[in-house]
């Protein structure tokens, strides 16, 4: 741990705080006779090529072989990049993972022939080998997934070619990502001591939670003129790249860019449209959480720099990392025995890298292996936001520990559909566990608030985002024009939908849109809205229900991606299918509300 205001380094962290990888590999000389298997595995791959159709055995085995090599690839790789994660400036294993990464493109390069030869099978003949051999039928989730997207897989010249477009048709994020984190300068503007500072990315979020109102201001205007000045060239970027998901889509011979992305998991377009439908139908309940900050807030008139600044005094409370285990722990336990052993075992078997130190990789992650146990890294502070990192992160780590204790490797991956769902029901149940146990009101408004604060961001706002991509691509889609001027008539008008009826919605938020990067990921951020109402809707019927509810619960967490992941949450009792469960969230959103106005008002 720190001493004071220095951080300590790494050798000097005692050894029951830090994560366990010698349960990976003993030592770098063990790593090293795997990175040299992995080598002699992916030159072997070579001798299918060509062979797969000829009996069922031979797909079999090949299939087996890319198992192997791909499992034992990702055993060097997640080794060696957390071997780095502990200090990045340790030299030793800034080469490890340079080296486990080239690997990485060896492996997937001496795999590639695989789905397009099988998929050169007649289907009849690939059906026949597929129910004739038991062990080749483990794979047939993963051949019908392949075959199911056939139609939309070209011919070997014109995959190659596609292969080699995208080195152009990633410009557009390109030229953003350059002008949003290298190029961009925001002016200065006085602080809360009347002193000159200079607004950054960084500093712009503390700065809308100031308590002094000129501050808000000042900064909220110096961010928007300053993407302003910039309108024309990334009006002209963000259509380059809804322009090149319309041109994919088209060549891969998809309706809509939408459909495009969601076939990749599966989903229906529906449950795209239920999501947006849904939230619409309750944006009296945002206006009415708006309200309630304006009168808590004392303002005569809301404005968009004021939706940031905490309306409660927040609630300072120092929690050990022992203290905050226990709270998870006791938090949890309506999951019951089985999950509540394999998360004190993950507690006490080395999974976890818990404090801070000098070169260690910032903020928090689950990762790890097929057949290694999870890990968990962490920046522990002794806060209440640390003990939900803390829950979060074990949430994906028992998501995958069940996972790899129950599936072959083919199917040891979770889709991103469903990974956040794991994490936000941990977060859900301590959530009701610390109001349950909260000493005082103002402890008891603190936590409500940063309920509802995650609530607006990750279902509404995102949401709002969702709609604002669905929009524009529609517009390239029907040939009409977009362009800057456009971009920001669409995401002003959408603003004014979603909290024109309490917010003065200032008109330097027409610009929003510049500055957010998920973008340029088209189609993924209504991923967090479904998974957060998802978890949500788990939670409920957890502490409704009991242990049946459980039971489900964790057949979903053994699911892995044995399934899509639709019907993997079908299991667990949720049906994003329908917009009940985005419903049944905004209905808990409503009585968090309620319960926060009776505090406040």
């Amino acid at each position: 741990m720190a001493s004071g205001k220095t951080l300590a380094k790494r050798k000097d962290i005692e050894e029951r705080f830090k994560w366990k990888l010698e349960d990976i590999y003993k030592d770098t000389d063990s790593w090293e006779k795997d990175f040299k298997k992995v080598k002699e595995l992916a030159a072997q791959m070579g001798n299918f090529r060509g062979k797969l159709g000829n009996s069922a055995d031979t797909l079999l085995d090949c299939f087996k072989k890319s198992d192997e090599l791909l499992s034992l690839n990702d055993k060097v790789f997640v080794y060696a990049r957390m071997k780095r994660d502990e200090d990045n400036g340790n030299s030793t294993y800034q080469a490890l993972t340079e080296r486990a990464s080239t690997l990485g493109t060896e492996v997937y390069t001496a795999i590639s022939f695989i789905v397009p030869e099988m998929l050169a099978i007649p289907e009849d003949k690939l059906m026949s080998f597929m129910n004739s051999n038991k062990e080749l039928s483990v794979y047939m989730f993963m051949v019908q997934e392949n075959l199911r997207q056939k139609e939309h897989i070209l011919s070997e010249k014109e995959e190659q070619i596609l292969a080699l477009s995208t080195e152009i048709s990633d410009t557009a994020g390109d030229i953003f990502t350059m002008y949003n984190n290298a190029d961009i300068k925001f002016p200065h503007i006085r602080d809360e001591k009347g002193e000159e500072v200079e607004v950054t990315k960084g500093r712009y979020a503390t700065m809308l939670e100031s308590r002094d109102r000129r501050v808000r201001k000042d900064a909220f205007e110096a961010v928007y003129s300053t993407y302003d000045k910039m309108k024309n060239t990334l009006g002209a970027s963000l259509t380059g790249n809804v322009k090149k998901n319309r041109f994919y889509s088209v060549v891969r011979k998809y309706p809509s860019s939408l459909e495009a992305s969601l076939d990749n998991d599966n989903v229906p377009v529906k449950v795209y449209d239920n999501l947006i439908e849904t939230v619409n139908k309750n944006l009296h309940l945002l206006d009415r959480y708006m309200k309630l900050r304006k009168k808590v807030l004392k303002l005569a008139e809301l404005h968009m720099y004021d939706l940031y600044v905490p309306m409660v005094e927040e609630y300072d409370k120092k929690v050990t990392y022992e203290e905050g285990k226990k709270l998870v722990e006791e938090g949890l336990k309506p999951l019951g025995e089985e999950y509540i052993g394999y998360l004190k075992k993950g507690f006490d078997s080395g999974w976890i890298d818990i404090y801070e130190n000098e070169g260690k990789t910032s903020g928090a992650y689950s990762w790890g292996a097929f057949k290694t146990h999870p890990y968990v890294l962490l920046n522990y502070q002794d806060n209440i936001n640390d003990v939900y990192t803390l829950a979060h992160e074990m949430g994906h780590a028992l998501h995958s520990f069940y996972t790899n204790m129950t599936q072959p490797y083919v199917y040891s991956q979770y889709r991103i559909f469903v990974a956040e769902v794991a994490s936000t029901v941990n977060e859900s149940l301590l959530m009701r566990h610390m109001l349950s146990k909260s000493e005082s009101k103002q402890e008891k408004a603190y936590l409500l608030n940063h309920y509802l604060e995650e609530f607006r961001g990750t279902v509404f706002r995102q949401t709002m985002f969702a709609e604002f991509e669905k929009l524009t691509h529609q517009k390239t889609e029907q040939g009409e024009a977009l362009n800057a001027q456009e971009l920001c008539d669409i995401y002003y008008d959408l603003n004014k939908k979603y909290f024109g009826e309490t917010v003065n919605v200032d008109k330097e938020i027409t610009m929003e849109w510049s500055r957010i990067p998920h973008f340029y990921s088209s189609f993924y951020v209504y991923k967090y809205a479904t998974g957060f109402s998802a978890a949500t809707a788990i939670a409920e019927k957890i502490y409704k229900e009991g242990k049946p509810a459980v039971d489900k619960y964790l057949e979903f967490l053994k699911g892995g991606g044995s399934n899509y992941p639709i019907e993997l949450l079908k299991i667990a009792g949720v049906d994003l299918s329908s917009p009940q469960p985005i419903q049944d969230a905004l209905n808990v959103f409503e009585k968090t509300l309620e319960e926060l106005e009776e505090l406040l008002v």
